[in-house]
């Protein structure tokens, strides 16, 4: 029971960190998505990534056996599913604020759960449902501004549908993160991972890449590329496998909820004003989501 609890208490704490980096690459992103192609700002990031868990691994002396190499179409699979959440999401943040697009991501708990139940059949009692249900009505309150008008015409921008499609990718991820595991080390599947997810991103912005001006680039893309590759590439990688192999899907993601407020606590440091009022009720809500299932 010691053991159960102390690795469920790593869980928690690994993904209270995701969060809080999580968050900030909705803010720094933003800043450097109109500058460079989503595609081939994803691939950037994936191979920065790849050298930074490669150290690791090599650091760390973290053994690959040969039975780790097994099935590697799982690692493409897990990476294209990364690899698209992040695209789309850089692609979102081109028209989209950052604060409602890190409400969109508090939607992926009820959706990794629901995929949770379909792969491993992961049940959540009645109070965990209550908790995924009051955090995407705060969600929607966020998304929509806190304006009824635009609730009630479903006025959603643009990019918050593009980032919609890529939560669905998200939230598929992480059960099947503990369905195709096979006892590799964490490490070993955060590195596959990171190199599928390059192999599948990189084919696809060969053209973006090949148009890019990398000369020109504003200082604002190296520093996001370098943010993203060590804390929310490799970094959370490590910390999401970590967590999903010692909590419930459902429990994993619902840190996500504390994204929107990490990032409203970041966008209004950074001078780019306070979200309104009403739509902190939203968040409100989110936090309580969060809270029930920490209870639970």
């Amino acid at each position: 029971m010691t053991d159960t609890r102390s690795a469920a208490l790593t869980g928690h704490a690994a993904m209270l960190l995701f969060a809080a980096l999580i968050a900030g690459a909705f803010s720094i992103g933003k800043q450097a998505a109109p500058f460079i192609d989503p595609a081939a700002l994803t691939a950037l990031r994936f191979l920065c990534a790849l050298g930074v868990m490669g150290a690791v691994v090599i650091v760390l002396r973290v053994k690959v056996s040969r039975a780790d190499l097994n099935a590697p179409w799982r690692y493409l699979i897990l990476g294209g599913l990364m690899g698209t959440y992040f695209v789309l999401m850089f692609e979102a943040l081109k028209t989209a604020q950052p604060v409602s697009t890190s409400a969109l991501f508090t939607l992926i708990p009820a959706m990794s759960a629901g995929f949770g139940w379909i792969l491993l059949r992961q049940k959540f009692s009645p109070m965990a449902l209550t908790a995924l249900i009051i955090g995407a009505v705060g969600a929607i309150w966020v998304i929509f501004r806190a304006d009824i008008d635009a609730l009630m015409s479903f006025d959603i921008g643009p990019g918050e549908t593009i980032f919609f499609f890529g939560c669905i990718a998200h939230a598929f991820y992480t059960p099947l993160v503990r369905k195709l595991h096979r006892a590799e080390p964490v490490l070993v599947l955060s590195l596959g991972t990171i190199i599928g997810a390059l192999i599948i991103v990189g084919l696809y912005a060969i053209p973006a890449i090949l148009a890019t001006n990398w000369t020109t680039i504003p200082p604002i893309v190296w520093i996001t590329v370098a943010y993203l590759s060590i804390f929310t590439t490799a970094l959370t990688f490590a910390l999401l496998q970590f967590a999903t192999l010692r909590l419930p899907s459902g429990k994993v993601m619902a840190y996500g909820y504390l994204t929107p407020a990490f990032v409203a606590l970041y966008e209004g440091l950074q001078g780019n004003g306070w979200p309104a009022p009403m739509v902190w009720v939203g968040v409100g809500l989110i936090l309580c989501a969060l809270l029930i299932l920490l209870r639970e």
